[in-house]
């Protein structure tokens, strides 16, 4: 058996990576589903869409099924989105980035355990990132098992990444602090609502505890950029910027629970930003998710991040 990552060739190293990350694509679809509405994504096995029908493990394997079955439930022929095989090949070609960008990346002399635990942390945490901006971007809303347990993942890994304690420490507080403070805390005071949610700087602790405070800063800077953007294009082009649907029925939900007399759903309704429909279909009264455009700056600093870096130094004259 190979000791160092060096031994391992290099064709069968990306396809295992690429089945790894097209299996758990698969998984991500579960969660991506269930987790906001409170289920569990380990049981009950998964089942059709349409009809609640046990799917049999040969219509379940990543892509190719949905392919065969072109896009329909073998059990009632009811439509399946294509956001499944997309999901699925997300998670196998980010799979095989992991392993192209960083783990290859890796001196040749490194133990192939210790390599195989660097690539199962990123694994973990841009699978985490990936349902997270689905889940976001449906219901704009961040789980804390995402935001909190990647963030925690980021500082206990920090040492086997060849990163500092110290660091990654420090770029937790601060990336949660430049969200926080400026957009949480001073914004509604001043606006009478709030600038950002607080999964989102839960998203720039997450970077910080990862990359450090330079990279939190960067990710959000990166993706007001790029959100400003999107939305000023959906905007021009759409004529307004539509409130998730996921965020409509929720409400709608609670408005029934509160309506019934549950206290807790009226409570929620009262504090929530989400819990009145926004004031009007101006550009600045819209909501479009955050969480997404932070994700993707996430990923642009895992993957970039070394030659946005040098580029950046070149650029300033510091090399």
């Amino acid at each position: 058996m190979p000791e160092a990552i060096g031994e391992v060739p290099v064709a069968f190293m990306r396809v295992v990576a690429l089945v790894f990350g097209l299996v758990w694509g698969s998984f991500l679809n579960v969660v991506i589903y269930r987790a906001p509405r409170g289920r569990s994504v380990v049981h009950p096995p998964s089942t059709c869409p349409g009809c609640g029908a046990l799917i049999r493990p040969y219509d379940n394997v990543p892509v190719v099924s949905w392919l065969l079955l072109r896009g329909r439930a073998r059990c009632c022929r009811a439509k399946i989105s294509v956001r499944y095989p997309l999901v699925e090949l997300m998670g196998g070609l980010l799979s095989v980035a992991i392993l192209e960008v960083i783990v290859r990346a890796l001196p040749g002399g490194t133990p192939v355990l210790r390599a195989a635990a660097i690539f199962l942390a990123y694994f973990t945490l841009i699978l985490a990132l990936v349902a997270a901006a689905f889940i976001d971007a449906e219901h704009m809303y961040l789980p804390d098992v995402i935001t909190l347990g990647g963030t925690v993942l980021g500082v206990v890994t920090a040492t086997l990444r060849g990163e500092s304690l110290g660091g990654a420490v420090l770029g937790t507080a601060v990336g949660f602090v430049m969200v926080w403070l400026p957009f949480i805390v001073i914004y509604p005071r001043l606006r009478g609502r709030h600038g950002m949610g607080l999964g989102d700087a839960k998203l720039t602790m997450l970077a910080g505890a990862w990359f450090g405070w330079p990279a939190a800063f960067f990710v959000l800077m990166a993706a007001a950029i790029q959100g400003t953007i999107a939305a000023v294009v959906i905007y021009l082009t759409l004529g307004k910027i539509e409130e998730p649907e996921g965020v409509r029925a929720d409400r709608e939900e609670l408005q029934k629970a509160a309506a019934a007399g549950d206290a807790e759903a009226a409570q929620i309704l009262a504090e929530d930003p989400l819990g009145e429909p926004p004031d009007g279909d101006s550009l600045g009264q819209s909501r479009l998710p955050f969480g997404p455009f932070l994700i993707l700056a996430i990923f642009e600093q895992i993957f970039f991040g070394r030659w946005l870096a040098l580029a950046s130094q070149h650029w300033l004259g510091l090399s």
